[in-house]
């Protein structure tokens, strides 16, 4: 039982983990089945953690600081959207300086405002989103097996949590089952087609980054009123790449895409789980090394365990209208 309850709490810790992972690669999903790369993923979730602890912190509501965190990431998105939709831009140039920015001026401003160090002010309780107590989860939590695993593993988690997981079958319906998800689909594999049926490309592609502005907007709440109890500089850590992989590891499809942030989660929850412990024939292991894990089997998996990822045919590039 000692060892089953080890593996709930690996498990909750993976779940944690792995919802601003998912909320990110959610995000890169809209935006590059239209054809749009984004590799500033990373930025627009520190500046919508920022935003959303710097709200908070000054409204004490976390919905406030859920609000701040779109507006604050959809603007992001559209800047991207403006230089690479609207003026044909490269998408990685702007999506790297995004990331540059982003990791400024939320250290700028935060100093500026809060006078410490970058961060935001630790938040109470009303101004983040607390854990949701499910129904019965107190009554079944004695009970073998099926206790653990309702109490700790499916209750207990915020109500971000839940709506990622929520946002899986939505974004698989909106992509496969509606029109919308048709033709975004369609535009990020024949544009020219797309236009000659008379349907905006620009436009299509300006709505697929607003969704994701949206999503990471999610993804940086997360992490600054749910995992934690406020922003604290560069708190992304590198986030944002690894939904990206989990992007390219999935195949651009939501549910694949839902497994491969779980897996990337596990990962880091393994590692922080058997920091400072022997293990046999190679002993203490450093902690550097334990942390670099996740990244590491990153690497490894995407080079060698996923095959040919093909991603849409028109991605990353600029759609320039036949005359």
């Amino acid at each position: 039982m000692d060892f089953f309850h080890s593996l709930i709490l690996v498990l909750d810790s993976t779940v944690r983990l792995s919802i601003p992972l998912l909320l990110a690669a959610l995000a890169g999903l809209y935006s590059e089945r239209s054809g749009v790369f984004d590799i500033g993923l990373e930025g627009k979730m520190l500046a919508g953690a920022f935003a959303a602890g710097a709200a908070a912190a000054v409204t004490g509501s976390a919905w406030a600081g859920l609000g701040a965190a779109m507006l604050i990431s959809i603007f992001l998105a559209l800047v991207h959207g403006f230089a690479s939709i609207t003026h044909r831009g490269n998408q990685i140039v702007s999506g790297v300086a995004i990331n540059f920015i982003a990791a400024g001026s939320t250290i700028i401003l935060g100093q500026a405002w809060f006078r410490q160090g970058g961060r935001t002010p630790s938040l109470p309780g009303d101004a983040r989103f607390g854990a949701i107590e499910l129904p019965f989860a107190e009554t079944l939590r004695d009970v073998p097996i099926l206790g653990d695993i309702y109490s700790e593993l499916i209750s207990g988690h915020s109500l971000l949590t839940y709506a990622a997981f929520l946002l899986v079958p939505f974004t698989w319906w909106v992509l496969f089952r509606t029109r919308f998800g048709l033709r975004l689909r369609a535009v990020g594999e024949n544009p020219a087609a797309v236009d000659t049926a008379g349907i905006s490309v620009s436009w299509l592609r300006y709505r697929a980054v607003i969704c994701t502005g949206i999503l990471t907007g999610m993804a940086g709440t997360y992490l600054s009123l749910a995992q934690n109890a406020g922003f604290v500089k560069d708190m992304t850590a590198g986030r944002g790449f690894i939904a990206l992989a989990a992007l390219i590891f999935a195949k651009w499809k939501p549910v694949p895409v839902m497994f491969a942030c779980l897996l990337f989660g596990f990962l880091d929850a393994f590692a922080i789980r058997i920091q400072g412990t022997p293990l046999p024939l190679v002993g203490q292991v450093p902690v550097q090394f334990m942390q670099a894990l996740p990244y590491i089997l990153t690497v490894v998996l995407l080079a060698g365990f996923i095959g040919k990822a093909v991603p849409p045919r028109a991605g990353g590039v600029p759609y320039v209208k036949e005359r």
